[in-house]
């Protein structure tokens, strides 16, 4: 199953968008993420120093995670890359598991979502994403100083027309 996102739009418009531009973004994302779910990767246990990579099939860009540096780096798909588990999934799949909006475990025997490398370690990761109620729609109006109520309505928008997709 492939689902055109259009959380994907941007990036498909411009192809040839620098990586480090990309990466910067999704740095500051992460780094956000994290200050307001610093625990998140205590969760992970012995799996804190495994390297996770998340493709989102829509997109030629994977992301991969190294919880205990803590940093995310962004790879084009087709690059080399070491991981020691993954998962690939449309991109707004991958955000509704990161919020857990999704089942995981019927997407992956629906094979709309696949896990490569350490099942375990996934596993793992996954619980700890579970436990730390992500909103994607909040966290993210924290960046927005003064306008935070309009970026909240922005991704909340943007969020449900994208579960649409996945429904």
């Amino acid at each position: 199953m492939q689902i055109t996102s259009i959380l994907a739009l941007p990036l498909k418009a411009v192809p040839l968008m620098p990586l480090v531009s990309i990466e910067l973004v999704a740095s500051r994302l992460f780094k956000l993420l994290l200050s307001a779910h610093g625990d998140m990767f205590e969760r992970l246990g012995t799996y804190k120093s495994n390297r996770f990579s998340f493709a989102p099939t829509d997109l030629p860009l994977i992301f991969l995670i190294e919880p205990d540096l803590p940093r995310l780096k962004v790879v084009r798909q087709g690059e080399t890359f070491t991981a020691d588990a993954g998962v690939e999934a449309p991109l707004v799949m991958l955000l509704a598991l990161l919020e857990g909006r999704c089942d995981a475990d019927a997407l992956f025997f629906s094979r709309d979502l696949r896990v490569i490398g350490d099942m375990e370690a996934m596993l793992a990761m996954r619980s700890a994403l579970d436990d730390c109620d992500i909103d994607l729609p909040r966290d993210l109006a924290r960046i927005g100083g003064p306008a935070a109520p309009i970026v909240h309505r922005l991704v909340e928008g943007i969020r449900r027309q994208s579960l649409k997709e996945i429904q």
